[in-house]
């Protein structure tokens, strides 16, 4: 679909970095949508099954084992969970954007040995809670980092920081790639001790995170030499593992950066299971504006899922010129509407999008149109992974990219991954006549317009359950009247249907417009806190189970979608 020789069309040249607010928005005031339930496109691949976080050391926490046990409750598949951080140095103590696995060590003779204590906590919370582990092999450990790294990369003593390594002298190769195998060999010997092949065959294996980035600071070259003696290392131990990388962004420097690899890979005969890349929605401008509490934003800004599409679809064109690797499975192991997650609404007022209703309809808008996306190339994309956890100590709805805010109170966020849960497993037809198609990604200022559009699926019973949502890139759009939307379903199979339509909207399963009515307290005593608990879950729209006959297979459905809002609506046969 896209060029990938060329800068993307935007203003100057290049894809604006963030979608702007629309000064003239296009509301969409009625849409139709057809279901076809005779015509299954396929399967539907759960590609929200994974998440991801900086905090490793959070894993293991109260909160983080609850969190994950929540999730696995939800969800009907395991989800992959992926942890920055596991081959770095500390005390085992994690901030924001930082963590420590603190496995490799060397005693007073330089011999290597491992202390894998804080490793096993993370992987028995992600295990016990029925996911499976996506292990990202990094960092560099402190002992591995190379001599001369501290001369190009310093830090000034501070008592607020640490030291260089944890700023970030962990990004250099190891200097000693024999030892690194070593270690990656240890760690699969040792997890495939504790949690057994059974399990440890489903894990995925990956060298490092955007090595074509800060994250790494060497060459390009000593990253895909690092990859072959990664996958060997591995190898040796789990012949049958899964392993693959390289974890780019998808900016316009990971384009060659994928392109050496792939070609290193090729030259090499370096087994390569997947291909993995990341991207995202926003870098807003500042990150961080250090304004007053609770200032506004110096521009109005949103995430562009078009920006997202846009590199997703060239970054599949670059595995197009291999055609040995133009079907492998893709994995986004982070695929998040802004960037960074640890940021908030009193960093930059744009975050708060991530409190609100709008966040959970751009995700369900955002699977829809990867999955898109993936069916325009060779329909390989497999994940795409929402790099999200929660935050210790931060105060009620801090605006963070986060699950759950302070309380352990779930925001609407959670909610959009409660109605994936409720799909089915073989996809639809369905159109809708006010839906943004994706064959025109060029450079969109404003991103994505406004829409309705819907994801459709069947369940092995005959249940249909069908994602329709209302949604605009632009987060400070705004529409006091909702629109008309008819929901035909045709070829149905039973006579009648009992319907539920579950929603996500500023009223229903919104545990924030709850604490915001409540006065947006800081302090929430346990009646407050129960209030707001007992909202948090997925709500209904209108009465669940009501009786609907289909007529000549078909069956219409009326609602009313305010802007934003997501609703799943299920048609259960009697």
């Amino acid at each position: 679909m896209s060029d990938v020789g060329s800068q993307h069309s935007g203003p100057g040249g290049v894809h604006p970095r963030a979608a702007l607010s629309d000064p003239s928005p296009r509301h969409v005031s009625s849409a139709g949508v057809v279901v076809d339930v005779s015509a299954v496109r396929g399967e539907l691949t759960a590609i929200w099954a994974s998440l991801g976080y900086d905090e490793i050391n959070w894993t293991y926490r109260p909160q983080g084992k609850r969190l994950l046990t929540a999730i696995g409750e939800i969800s009907p598949d395991p989800f992959y969970v992926r942890p920055h951080y596991m081959f770095c140095s500390g005390s085992g103590l994690s901030l924001p954007h930082w963590g420590n696995g603190n496995v490799y060590h060397e005693d007073i003779a330089g011999v290597p040995f491992y202390d894998f204590t804080i490793l096993d906590q993370a992987y028995d919370a992600i295990v016990g809670a029925g996911h499976h582990v996506l292990v990202e092999l990094g960092f560099t450990p402190r002992a591995l980092v190379p001599d001369k790294a501290a001369d190009t990369f310093t830090t000034i003593a501070s008592p607020t920081l640490y030291s260089a390594y944890e700023s970030g002298l962990w990004a250099f190769p190891p200097k000693d790639y024999s030892r690194w195998a070593d270690l990656c060999a240890a760690v699969a010997e040792h997890v495939l001790g504790r949690y057994g092949s059974g399990e440890v065959s489903h894990w995925v294996w990956e060298l490092w995170n955007e090595p074509d980035i800060f994250y790494w600071q060497g060459t390009p070259q000593q990253y895909y030499d690092l990859y072959t003696v990664t996958v060997k290392a591995i190898r040796r131990v789990l012949p049958g593992a899964r392993v693959g990388g390289p974890s780019t962004t998808a900016g316009d420097g990971a384009v060659g950066f994928m392109r050496g690899f792939l070609a290193h890979c090729a030259r090499t005969a370096t087994p390569l299971d997947y291909v993995s890349f990341h991207t995202k929605g926003s870098a807003f401008t500042p990150w961080r504006t250090y304004g007053p509490t609770g200032g506004p934003p110096p521009a109005q800004e949103s995430p562009s899922a078009v920006k997202m599409l846009f590199e997703v679809d060239r970054m599949l064109s670059v595995l197009g010129e291999f055609a040995d690797y133009a079907a492998l499975p893709v994995l986004i192991d982070e695929c998040d509407a802004g960037v960074p997650a640890h940021h908030g609404m009193y960093d930059n007022a744009n975050f708060r999008f991530q409190n609100t209703e709008y966040y959970p309809v751009f995700q369900a808008k955002l699977m829809k149109k990867l999955l898109d996306v993936s069916d325009a190339h060779h329909g390989n994309v497999e994940l795409a992974t929402t790099w999200s956890f929660y935050f210790e100590g931060e105060r009620y709805f801090e605006g963070t990219r986060s699950w759950l805010t302070a309380g352990g109170i779930e925001k609407p966020f959670m909610n959009a991954y409660r109605l994936f849960a409720k799909l089915g497993r073989q996809r639809l037809e369905a159109r809708s006549d006010a839906a943004w198609p994706i064959d025109d990604l060029a450079g969109r200022p404003y991103g994505m317009p406004e829409e309705v559009d819907c994801l459709a699926s069947l369940h092995p019973d005959g249940t249909v359950a069908a994602l329709v949502w209302r949604h605009a890139d632009d987060q400070y759009s705004a529409d006091s009247a909702s629109a008309e939307v008819a929901l035909r379903f045709t070829g149905l199979p039973a006579p009648s249907y009992a319907l539920t339509e579950y929603r996500i909207d500023a009223s229903h399963s919104n545990s924030h417009t709850v604490w915001q009515s409540l006065g947006e307290p800081q302090d929430p005593d346990e009646t407050t806190l129960g209030q707001i608990r007992a909202r948090q879950g997925l709500e209904t729209h209108g009465a669940p189970n009501r009786m609907m006959t289909s007529i000549s297979g078909e069956l219409l459905h009326r609602t009313i979608l305010p802007l934003p809002s997501v609703s799943l609506v299920v048609l259960e046969p009697c």
